[in-house]
């Protein structure tokens, strides 16, 4: 392509629509129409020029122009309680559900990795040893121990605002690094279950894993799903970067990214109802029976919410992104 020659024959189109843009007052009907027909043609131009000869000036200045004019052309849009109320009836519950081929195997391969380095901590009393001296073991599985005291060392509403913030560092980390390939999100994992595996394993070899459950499952049980979603959707995100399918690898991750940033967004809601759970229910004085129906309740009324809502939603095709009017206008593509 003669790039002269495209700029003679196109650049009057270019000149009336940045004229159009600067209008002060209300275009006419006739005004309108033709701004609509100049941005769509200008659009062809940009990417005609990006696909045979990309000049960066030129470049630049019809993508600034296509931008204001799609902006003229949408409209400007301010965010409402309705877009709120959408995100949590629909579009979070709708991601989470949609993706829940990603993160139920997550789950599932993970606390199987969990209860088989447990139960190797417990039946190694070497291994014990290499994680501490055997009077730090006591204090710490003993009655009365660390594990115990641990949830109530600190007044209940800033233990669960620091629960919180720590879940909720983990949890975006999990859906921000799956675009580098998915490694730290399988780090992040992998720490989160050793962890796990660790009090297992020295709690069951003290003969008191029933006392560790009764203080991990009241709260435990919406935390470790929340850790998983963000897992499996981070993991999605980095296999996005190498398998798009039908859509260019840019498209694909944009899309899998918006949805990954909105599930951050809607399991720090998640999370902050698990610390006030790990703040308040599991250092109560309430049974052990009592804490864990709490926590098993919150759970399965998570799981109703997305496979009720998420998967009405999913249906009618709803897929978590953004809503139409909102997502960058695709280029269209020079034959």
């Amino acid at each position: 392509m003669d790039l002269d020659v495209f700029v003679t024959a196109h650049s009057a189109e270019w000149d009336r629509l940045e004229a159009l843009l600067r209008r002060k007052r209300r275009l006419t009907g006739a005004e309108a129409d033709e701004l609509v027909a100049l941005y769509q043609r200008t659009t062809t131009h940009l990417s005609l020029l990006l696909s045979t000869a990309p000049d960066p000036a030129l470049t630049g200045r019809l993508t600034s122009l296509v931008a204001r004019a799609r902006s003229a052309v949408t409209g400007a849009r301010k965010a409402s309680w309705r877009d709120a109320a959408h995100f949590f009836t629909t579009a979070f519950p709708a991601a989470v559900y949609r993706l829940r081929h990603w993160w139920i195997p997550t789950a599932v391969l993970s606390l199987t990795v969990a209860a088989l380095l447990g139960w190797w901590i417990a039946a190694h009393p070497e291994v014990q040893a290499a994680i501490g001296a055997p009077e730090e073991l006591r204090a710490m599985t003993r009655p009365g121990g660390e594990y115990e005291t641990y949830y109530s060392s600190h007044p209940a509403a800033a233990f669960a605002a620091q629960v919180w913030t720590n879940n909720a560092q983990a949890v975006a980390l999990c859906l921000v690094l799956g675009a580098f390939a998915a490694v730290p999100v399988l780090w992040i994992l992998f720490q989160n279950m050793l962890n796990l595996a660790v009090g297992i394993g020295l709690m069951s070899s003290a003969g008191r894993l029933d006392t560790f459950l009764g203080l991990i499952l009241p709260h435990g049980l919406l935390e470790l799903t929340a850790v998983f979603i963000a897992a499996g959707i981070g993991l999605r995100l980095g296999w996005t970067l190498i398998d798009p399918g039908p859509r260019t690898r840019r498209t694909a991750l944009a899309q899998e990214g918006r949805t990954a940033l909105g599930v951050a967004i809607g399991l720090a809601a998640v999370l902050f109802l698990s610390g006030a759970l790990e703040g308040f229910v599991t250092p109560s004085g309430l049974p052990t029976w009592a804490r864990i129906t709490i926590g098993a309740a919150a759970e399965l009324a998570f799981l109703l919410y997305v496979y009720v809502l998420g998967g009405r939603a999913v249906r009618a095709g709803e897929t978590g992104d953004l809503a139409t009017p909102d997502r960058e206008a695709p280029l269209p593509t020079a034959a």
